[in-house]
């Protein structure tokens, strides 16, 4: 990259304005009428934290149930096997559509995009407002189907089970179609800004990684999101209507509805997958202290992935009775797409090489996300080959893979970025100590109880079962061990960063010393978010030394 303004971003405090975007208007009607991207953001992240603290609930109780066979807890069973059915797929469910899809590019991304392109506000703020809405009301919706009788299908909502259950599949289905609306018009409101608000000065290529990896997620957003859209309505039709387009009785085909799910669900990965990575981008050359490693090859790389994954749905129909020649060809795509994750890996690695690295709380989670990810991905690999997944399919080896790519990599990444942005977005400082503490024990914790499903998955033991036989015991009970470490790292480092905020606004402007926009205005930033047009000083990542003057 080639850029001549090399004068050194502002680093120190200056006076804290007196109005910032937090007590410029104060009351609950002035949050809730807001336009305010950066107010919109956090209301974003108080919910999906909420959906998240939920969703985590369901995990604990799915955990405890398979402790033992028996599934008795003080000589009682815990709860029945149709409870479990409906539990697990709550988990699965929260955590999907009401967590990690908007939990990076609704929350953190709303807050933080425009800041990082010099930008007042998002393009369409009425929008943006609207879409936060929609997510409400999706999220009342999948409450209210727990309350009259849950859903017992999966978060995937396979038929013809589906079609065929008892519980609140349609009101449940109709949630996530809602919620799919929140997201188009989330990803439609990024797109815009990104080609229509960048500062003067600011090119494509001088944008932060963080922001290609938000745009080419929108992408993904308003391309795939109507497909899904489009297949969970005709799912509710079929249980209203019995319009026949998935029963075969009626002339239906049931293995269709998967065609359409994974079309939408597979690109919904990267969805999830993409701004963990953006965020990874931020957080290794900042606290390496070194100029990005191949800026452009990771920024394309983020739009290879977001084209990528449109093509390769099929891998996960291996044993649904698709043709040999399909299976081949998507397998053969299945590896292809580890290509540009392989160059993200490589750049990640290379920006760290020889650079000062510094072990704050953020890094330590992208360290994690390092290690974490690349385990999840090899297992991908594995699971893409047609000759071993044939044996993996639905056993826990594809519950471990799953969550050390959602959780090992965007939930992370995520944890990782909230404590970056936290001074930015608070005014306060966490305990750096206890951030610490917290970051180590989830990455222990985490690694107990999904590094033991792969062994689990690969002696055959199948996802979703509640009954299992006495052989798999030790290492569900050590799985289980492991949730109860792993939420309490999540529970220290919730309580240091609520902490935080009972003390006085203390951050620095810019405590980490990034080069990026968003660190040129206050900590928290006014309403307005800059006082003056800001000026891209230097590129991206630009940590070399100035020139001493003579």
């Amino acid at each position: 990259m080639e850029h001549t303004l090399t004068t050194q971003p502002h680093t120190g405090d200056r006076p804290r304005p007196a109005k910032n975007y937090l007590n410029a208007e104060k009351g609950i009607w002035s949050w809730m009428t807001t336009v305010d991207h950066k107010r919109i953001g956090v209301m974003y992240l108080v919910g999906v934290l909420s959906a998240f603290f939920v969703g985590g609930i369901f995990a604990l109780i799915v955990r405890l149930t398979l402790l033992t066979p028996s599934h008795k807890l003080f000589g009682k069973v815990l709860i029945t096997a149709q409870t479990y059915n409906r539990v697990f797929t709550l988990h699965g469910a929260i955590m999907v559509f009401l967590f990690i899809i908007p939990s990076v590019p609704a929350a953190l991304g709303n807050f933080v995009m425009p800041l990082m392109l010099g930008a007042k506000d998002v393009a369409f703020p009425r929008l943006n407002l609207a879409s936060f809405y929609l997510w409400v009301l999706g999220a009342v919706m999948a409450v209210c189907s727990m309350i009259f009788g849950a859903v017992d299908t999966g978060w995937t909502f396979y038929t013809p089970y589906s079609t065929t259950t008892d519980g609140a599949v349609t009101l449940m289905t109709m949630a996530v179609f809602v919620l799919g609306f929140s997201s188009i018009f989330t990803g439609i409101n990024f797109v815009a800004t990104v080609h229509k608000l960048r500062a003067p000065g600011i090119g494509w290529f001088d944008m932060p990684l963080f922001v290609w990896g938000i745009y080419s997620t929108a992408i993904i957003q308003v391309l795939a999101t109507p497909v899904l859209g489009i297949t969970l309505a005709l799912l509710a039709l079929e249980r209203v209507f019995s319009i026949g387009i998935f029963d075969p009785k009626l002339g239906g085909d049931p293995v269709l509805f998967q065609h359409f799910f994974w079309f939408y669900s597979h690109p919904a990965v990267y969805i999830m997958i993409l701004p963990g990575m953006a965020i990874i981008s931020e957080l290794i050359p900042t606290f390496s202290r070194k100029t990005m490693f191949g800026y452009r090859a990771v920024a394309y790389s983020s739009v290879s992935l977001a084209l990528l994954s449109f093509i390769v749905w099929g891998h996960h129909l291996f044993v649904a009775g698709q043709s040999q020649l399909a299976n081949v060809i998507f397998s053969a795509l299945t590896f292809l797409v580890a290509i540009p994750s392989g160059v993200k890996m490589f750049n990640w690695l290379g920006t760290m090489y020889k650079g000062n690295i510094s072990l704050e709380t953020p890094m330590m989670y992208a360290i994690s996300f390092l290690l974490l990810f690349a385990i999840g991905g090899l297992t991908g690999i594995f699971l893409g080959t047609l000759s071993t997944d044939v044996h993996l399919t639905d056993t826990y080896f594809v519950v471990a893979h799953f969550h050390y790519v959602m959780m090992g990599g965007t939930v992370i990444a995520f944890i990782g970025g909230l404590h970056y942005w936290w001074p930015k977005m608070t005014g306060r400082m966490y305990k750096e100590f206890w951030g610490q503490v917290g970051a180590v024990i989830v990455f222990i914790g985490f690694n107990m109880t999904f590094l033991t499903q792969f062994f689990l998955g690969s002696q055959g033991m199948p996802r979703r079962y509640y009954n299992y036989l006495d052989q798999y015991q030790p290492l569900h009970a050590f799985s289980t061990v492991g949730s109860w470490v792993l939420g309490l790292g999540l529970f220290l480092t919730a309580a240091n960063l609520l902490a935080s905020l009972r003390k006085p606004y203390d951050a620095p402007d810019n405590p980490w010393g990034g080069t990026t926009l968003e660190w040129q205005t206050s900590s928290p930033p006014i309403t307005h978010n800059f006082e003056d047009q800001p000026v891209l000083e230097k590129a991206p990542y630009d940590y070399r030394p100035e020139p001493v003057a003579h």
